[in-house]
């Protein structure tokens, strides 16, 4: 096996693209988090404006206690809203740069393995065996690979689904108990 400069230049070029494959994914996370916050810090602020308007305008004690129970639901959703935006994002700017690993990992894998065989090719007599172990060891590895991979994978699914569950319970009770504050307001 010869190491060429073009050879040397190609693998290069391979790892400059792939980090800014990972760079520019990083970077996109980043804007979509920036105007996540952004869109959320001017909500919040014209909800706020709105409910102390409603608040200042309030009748008497029993329509202002009314009120500032009326806040809680929609306030609790937009935050369960936020929380999910931002988990969201997270989520998928680790799927998008797992892909990219695992496509690294791929092209590692075949390069390794053509490697081997053009070892294999002018390796010497009775080498064979050793070429075959280090082929068996790469399987293993890649096949270790794929199962721990597949359980973290489904770790995070079980994971999202108790999130999804939890918050959508969390929500259901806020709105339950601010239903029951109301009507004994």
């Amino acid at each position: 096996m010869t190491i060429t400069p073009e050879k040397i230049a190609a693998s290069n070029k391979v790892a400059v693209e792939s980090l800014l494959n990972v760079s520019a994914t990083a970077l996109s996370s980043a804007e979509r988090l920036a105007a996540l916050n952004l869109n959320t810090a001017r909500s919040l602020i014209e909800d706020s404006l709105a409910n102390l308007k409603a608040l200042a305008e309030a009748k008497d004690p029993q329509a202002f206690a009314a009120l500032q129970g009326s806040f809680v639901q929609p306030g609790t959703e937009k935050l369960v809203a936020y929380y999910r935006g931002v988990y969201e994002i997270a989520t998928q700017n680790q799927e998008e740069i797992t892909k990219l690993l695992e496509t690294q990992f791929a092209e590692l894998n075949k390069n390794l393995n053509t490697a081997l065989d053009d070892a294999a090719k002018s390796a010497p007599a009775g080498s064979d065996i050793a070429i075959s172990a280090v082929k068996s060891a790469l399987a293993a590895a890649n096949s270790t690979y794929d199962s721990v991979s597949k359980a973290a994978r489904q770790v995070v699914d079980i994971a999202e689904a108790n999130v999804t569950t939890a918050t959508n319970a969390a929500v259901k009770a806020v709105g339950s108990t601010a239903k029951a504050a109301r009507k004994s307001a």
